[in-house]
């Protein structure tokens, strides 16, 4: 299985390849934004791809744009894909592809924590805050927070890692004002999307947004949305502080690969089938769990 997946649009030109989406120019106002199967950990892109792992996170996503639409405006654009490349390359990228406003991109990742977990975890271990935001002392693995935090990372190239910022660091890269309406919102979204997934017995620890404004300087909600590959999604059946949740999203693929002997550099391990196909089953069963339907696939 590779990750040269058979998904390449001929009728448009590339605008940017990422991790897991494929950008194509259509025309000064919109975007073709195809999701892939392939999946990356700790910023490198696998060698394999995980079955109809691009057709949940985009209807995931459109799932959650529609529930939150109230709180912010979103990139996207109420067109059929057919109307702008072959039929043959529509039925081949279908439930996977979508029309979008070309914003220009806000250059950080708006990150939202409920519990202490992953990177904000050993940050906490070390000097008792995240992002630098200094929090509770006594708080263990998985503890939830007091309230959930806004805490911005800036965006690397691709191959680079992601490094968080603080507060501070944020308005001088974005500026006071957008910072403050970016954080006001994120924490809003992340509020309403906890309330409407715990009703489901399902725990989002954390999640990021990425936002992006047009010419007037509004501001829209892109690229994708408390999806399995942006957010960290545990079981409430099964969880527990002080132990690693069980969780829905790629933290699966994460779990194993630290279990190997490897640098977290290109080249990476070669993924087992069973690893990629029960990676492939939790992408389907989060989308179930949330959404109360099946993945068209």
């Amino acid at each position: 299985m590779s990750n040269k997946s058979e998904l390449d649009i001929q009728s448009l030109p590339l605008l940017h390849q990422g991790k897991v989406r494929d950008i194509y120019d259509i025309n000064q106002d919109k975007m073709l934004i195809v999701t892939t199967d392939r999946i990356s950990a700790f910023d490198v892109i696998m060698d394999e791809a995980i079955p109809y792992k691009g057709k949940v996170l985009t209807q995931m996503a459109n799932f959650w744009f529609k529930q939150i639409e109230s709180i912010v405006p979103n990139h996207l654009i109420d067109e059929d894909v057919k109307n702008f490349i072959s039929q043959e390359e529509a039925i081949r990228v279908k439930h996977r592809a979508v029309v979008v406003k070309k914003l220009t991109p806000v250059p950080i990742e708006a990150i939202v924590r409920g519990y202490v977990v992953g990177s904000g975890w050993k940050e906490y271990q070390r000097d008792q805050s995240v992002c630098h935001i200094n929090l509770p002392s006594g708080l263990k693995l998985a503890s939830r927070l007091p309230q959930a935090i806004f805490t911005p990372s800036n965006k690397a190239a691709v191959g680079d890692h992601d490094e968080n910022i603080s507060i501070s660091e944020c308005i001088k890269l974005i500026g006071d004002d957008l910072t403050n309406q970016i954080s006001k919102i994120s924490l809003e979204i992340y509020k309403k999307a906890y309330d409407t997934a715990i009703k489901k017995g399902i725990m989002i620890a954390d999640t990021k947004f990425e936002f992006g404004t047009d010419d007037t300087g509004e501001l829209y909600l892109m690229d994708e949305v408390l999806t399995p590959d942006s957010s960290r999604f545990w079981s409430e059946k099964n969880y527990q502080v002080g132990t690693s949740p069980h969780s829905f999203d790629k933290q699966f693929i994460r779990d194993w690969l630290e279990s190997q002997d490897w640098d977290k550099a290109p080249p990476p391990p070669t993924l087992p089938e069973n690893i990629i196909q029960k990676t492939s089953q939790k992408y389907l069963d989060i989308f179930e769990r949330l959404t109360g339907e099946k993945v068209i696939l």
